[in-house]
This record gives C-alpha cells, sequence and structure tokens, in this order.
C-alpha cells in the first residue's frame, strides 16, 4: 500500500459530533496522532456508547471499527477484531507493493506473455480498476506505477522532480489497455513484460469492503470501518441515527471537519493533494499522478469524496475525479450520477463546496 511522503507536526482533531473524520491520508502523520485519534474515537463524543470500539494498525495507516447495538462480550468482540484484521491482511498479502512476496508484486515480476493466474479478489479488484478507467476515459489507471516510482510516491521514497526525458521513456509502459483480466480463466495478462501495477488507489477501499463482509458474516447490523481516509457503514450508530461521516477541511491545522454526511448501507473514500506531497522551489508535487501526462495533478482541486455502495469503487472513482480536476471531474460526475462532493479552492485562502445533485440529496451539512 503507498505510504505518504510528507509529514506534519499534527495533533488529534478536535472532537465535533461526527463518528469518523475522514482526510485523504494515506498514512500515520505521527504516531501519537494516530493514538489520540483512536483514544478519542475519530470524533465521536463520549456520551454515545457503542457496543464495541477497536482499531489498530494497517496498510501503512490505520483503521477503526465501531459496532453500535448491545453490548458485546469479550469473546465476541475478539472475535469481530480477529474477522476484521484477518480481511485486511488478506488484501495485504494479494495486493501490496510493499511486500515483495504479495501476490501483486510477483504479477509485476511476471514477464509473460502467458497469463498469471490471480486469486479472486485480485482479479475482482483488477477488474473494477478497468470498469472505473473504461469510465472516466483512464483518469483512474492502475498501471501508472512506474510514474509513481519515478516521482518518489511508491515503495521507495524519493521526493524527486522528474524531467519530462524520463517521462517519455516511462509512457510506453503505461496505459490500462494494456492489461487484460480474463474472470473465466481466473488470470490476468500484460501486453508488456514491463507493465506494472500499482493498487493504492482501490484496494483499500476492497479492504474496508472485505473487512465490512467480515462483520456481516458475524451477524452485524450497525456498524462502521474505517480505514486510512475510507469508510462503509451499514445500519445506524449508537445514538440511533444513520453514521455521522465527517469530510476534513482541506489544509486545516489542527484537522476538523468540513462537512457531515450522515450514512447508512453506503461508503465514503476521499482524494486529496494536502496530505502526500513534497516541495521543491516554490512548487508542490501532489501523490496523485495523471495517467495522461505521467506528472503529478494541478489543478484547483482540494478533495474529492464519493459515496457508493462498495468502499473500492468510490476510492477508485474518488481518485478519478481527483485527477481530472474541477471542471471535468464535476461534468463526468454530473452525467455518470456520481455522489460527489468537490471542494476547491478559491485562489484567496478559502474553498469552494461543489457537491453533485446525487450527493447534495445524502443531506450532507457545514460542520
Amino acid at each position: 500500500m503507498r505510504i505518504d511522503s510528507h509529514m506534519r507536526n499534527e495533533r488529534a482533531p478536535a472532537a465535533p459530533a461526527v463518528d469518523a473524520l475522514l482526510s485523504p491520508r494515506r498514512r500515520l502523520l505521527l504516531q501519537g496522532l494516530a493514538a489520540a485519534a483512536l483514544a478519542a474515537g475519530c470524533g465521536e463524543r463520549a456520551a454515545a456508547p457503542v457496543a464495541a470500539r477497536f482499531g489498530g494498525p494497517t496498510m501503512g495507516s490505520t483503521y477503526t471499527v465501531k459496532i453500535a447495538g448491545a453490548p458485546l462480550t469479550a469473546a465476541a468482540e475478539a472475535a469481530a477484531r480477529r474477522a476484521v484484521e484477518a480481511a485486511f491482511a488478506g488484501v495485504v498479502a494479494r495486493m501490496s507493493t510493499y511486500d515483495d512476496g504479495s501476490e501483486l508484486s510477483r504479477f509485476n515480476r511476471h514477464a509473460g506473455p502467458a497469463p498469471f493466474p490471480l486469486s479472486a479478489d485480485t482479479l475482482a479488484v483488477l477488474a473494477l480498476a478497468q470498469e472505473v478507467s473504461a469510465a472516466t476515459g483512464g483518469a483512474f489507471d492502475v498501471t501508472v506505477a512506474p510514474a509513481v516510482d519515478a516521482w518518489g510516491f511508491g515503495p521507495v521514497k524519493s521526493a524527486r522532480v522528474v524531467t519530462g526525458g524520463e517521462l517519455a521513456a516511462l509512457a510506453p509502459r503505461m496505459g490500462w489497455r494494456m492489461l487484460a483480466v480474463d474472470a473465466r480463466t481466473g488470470t490476468a495478462t500484460k501486453a508488456r513484460a514491463d507493465l506494472r501495477v500499482d493498487l493504492s488507489g482501490i484496494a483499500k477501499g476492497f479492504a474496508v469492503d472485505a473487512a465490512a463482509a467480515a462483520l456481516d458474516a458475524q451477524g452485524y447490523a450497525d456498524y462502521m470501518v474505517e480505514a486510512g481516509g475510507e469508510v462503509r457503514t451499514r445500519g445506524r450508530n449508537a445514538a440511533g441515527q444513520p453514521w455521522q461521516i465527517a469530510i476534513e477541511r482541506p489544509d486545516a491545522t489542527p484537522q476538523r471537519a468540513h462537512r457531515i454526511v450522515p450514512l447508512s448501507g453506503l461508503a465514503l473514500a476521499t482524494s486529496g493533494d494536502y496530505r502526500i506531497y513534497f516541495e521543491r522551489d516554490g512548487a508542490r508535487y501532489c501523490h496523485e499522478i495523471d495517467p495522461a501526462t505521467g506528472r503529478p495533478v494541478a489543478h484547483g482541486l482540494a478533495s474529492v469524496s464519493v459515496a457508493a455502495r462498495d468502499c473500492g469503487y468510490a476510492d477508485a472513482m474518488a481518485t478519478a475525479l481527483f485527477v481530472l480536476g474541477p471542471e471535468r471531474g464535476v461534468a463526468l460526475a454530473q452525467r455518470h450520477d456520481v455522489a460527489a462532493h468537490f471542494i476547491v479552492r478559491d485562489g484567496r485562502g478559502g474553498f469552494r463546496d461543489v457537491p453533485t445533485a446525487a450527493f447534495a440529496a445524502l443531506g450532507a451539512v457545514a460542520a
């Protein structure tokens, strides 16, 4: 999973009346921040008890689970924790670019041209990725790994500015159409031996879906699962209301909520430019790479959040819409009836909110 290269000295967010505060960060900014966030229950008021609350490290970040309803026994809570952590561990074992032994790493080393057998989960993620790529004109592209690595946002951190000549040399190795997924045979095929896949923009959302499925299998009807800024909900929170999920205000220190979205049975994922970046000669380079140019995106969009039934889809679509920017992204989201909320920098140090009609229908309010 991707880890951000820029770290700030931040304090834990104040405790607004929300169940989770979503940020596009991909890594623990500070160990102390993670501990404080877990202690604060990701912003939930202590007056609203939950049946169980637990969390811990996963995928270079942290996760939090809240289960509402009657208090759980210690044994039941331990079983729920084991199921959730097993779901996360399974995704890491299959899809991490940081683990040389993962299924994805072995696929990336595969020279082909023979099809490569993959697990059902990895195939499902690749198929979903290709679906989002097609729907967004390639704005989401899991084969952009060479550019991600070149800019220093991959497993090896370097935070370097890549030249035009380097990008031109990398361009033939990237392109989502050079990846073929065959669900019937359970295989994926690369058109080039040096094609490499990075699932950082979708795997974390899929992992949240997997953790939610693990809780479903244990019979829980009211819960929230959050990992690294992606969340999925079911049922109601401890107060008997839809889960109150806050979208973070970009650039805020300390972190604080910007919009609060009531969710039940839906997922929410956020992509932005203000947590993972580096600066050189007065320019800021964020971790979101435009597949069309191989360069970090550079526009006025600070973040975009997508609500959907599945977190994997929300994760990938949020990435695609962020790459497209405040004009093309909004247009595509409106055209495809995507529930998306765009936070756009106004050029004067403030922000402008642009929700699609589908997102506005969710009833989000200012924090």
